[in-house]
């Protein structure tokens, strides 16, 4: 058997697959990403992979059973999803042993859509979303209600977390290059906040349903230019479908890697198709994605918050995707007008 992590962490992972599962592994590797979840690969003696999702804490392992019930929800009606594996007793969580954890088939050869949206992959992405918020609208937990725009945000909030977060950064006697950044960041927010208002008050009235609840790129794998799976739902719970759309659609490094026209001619290309593969969804909802997404990012303190708030998990990938999405708002924002122009002679 090989082991690329602790001996110890991975023979109880091991012994956890062969009692829970009757799997017995031949080789386990760790890898890198999960902020919340330890995760690993593993290949059984029949070299068939799968997926490991350890749980570092128990504390919320019913939101986290609700989660993949989602997601089996989903791929029951045929969204591409990865599938969750049941224990021996058909459970789909593991909570009796020492490492609480879920076991996942495998995607192979997958690329994320962080960055990655470019040429056919726009129409996939729309299409793939479009079948699964398709799907979700029928989940039992809430119907789809039309909710105000303007509530996407809470403007009063963000500007008190803004001001909050400033007053930390210059409480500190010295600040790194990225504290240095973040602090001027989170000024610019802060100025910027009564446009942000302004937008948002312009919203007409969106969709609200049961959502997968964090569309970011890294949830999205894609082969080739399919959509093989959403990973990573969050448990059932409503959201508006434009800042899902857009959360996808405005992936921070797609809009930084494309041409403003070739950018715009992509969105449109989603937002075609999402409607192409949900009849059922209100234009406005299309329409008003790019100002939701916009007004969204602008409003969040994430990542500037986080060398003050979680400063154990910054890393230069934290700290470069934390300037790329502050430049990708703003540069959405500059943009508004022309894009939803564009967006608006497609879809009408």
């Amino acid at each position: 058997m090989i082991f690329t992590d602790t001996e110890e962490r991975l023979t109880t992972l091991a012994s956890t697959l062969l009692l829970a599962y009757g799997l017995t592994p031949a080789e386990i590797s760790r890898i890198p990403e999960g902020t919340a979840t330890d995760n690993y690969s593993v290949v059984d003696h029949q070299g068939r992979r799968h997926f490991a999702k350890v749980y570092r804490t128990r504390e919320h392992l019913d939101l986290e059973r609700a989660a993949v019930e989602l997601s089996e929800y989903a791929a029951d009606a045929g969204v591409a999803t990865a599938r969750a594996a049941r224990t021996r007793e058909h459970e789909l969580l593991e909570t009796s042993g020492r490492l609480p954890m879920s076991l996942w088939s495998y995607v192979p050869h997958t690329a994320t859509a962080e960055g990655g949206l470019k040429g056919a992959r726009w129409a996939a992405a729309g299409e793939a979303m479009g079948r699964l918020h398709s799907r979700l609208a029928s989940h039992p937990v809430a119907a789809p209600t039309l909710q105000p725009g303007a509530a996407v945000c809470d403007v009063a909030a963000s500007r008190d977390r803004f001001e909050r977060l400033i007053r930390a950064y210059q409480g500190k006697p010295t600040l790194g290059e990225f504290e240095t950044w973040a602090l001027q960041a989170a000024r610019d927010r802060l100025a910027i906040l009564g446009d942000v208002q302004r937008t948002l008050a312009s919203l007409p009235p969106l969709t609200v349903q049961v959502v997968h609840g964090d569309t970011a790129g890294p949830n999205v794998l894609f082969q080739h230019d399919d959509v093989a799976a959403f990973v990573d739902f969050r448990p059932p719970a409503t959201g508006y479908l434009a800042w899902e759309i857009a959360r996808l659609g405005c992936d921070p490094k797609s809009v930084l890697d494309n041409s403003a026209e070739s950018w715009i001619t992509g969105y449109t290309d989603l937002t075609l198709a999402y409607r192409d593969a949900n009849p059922k969804a209100f234009t406005t909802d299309l329409l008003s994605s790019l100002r939701v997404g916009c007004t969204a990012m602008l409003c969040s303190a994430f990542p500037l918050s986080v060398p003050i708030e979680r400063p154990h998990i910054v890393d230069p990938a934290m700290e470069a995707y934390g300037r790329v999405r502050h430049e990708a708002a703003l540069r959405l924002l500059n943009r508004l007008p022309v894009m939803e122009e564009t967006l608006r002679d497609a879809l009408l």
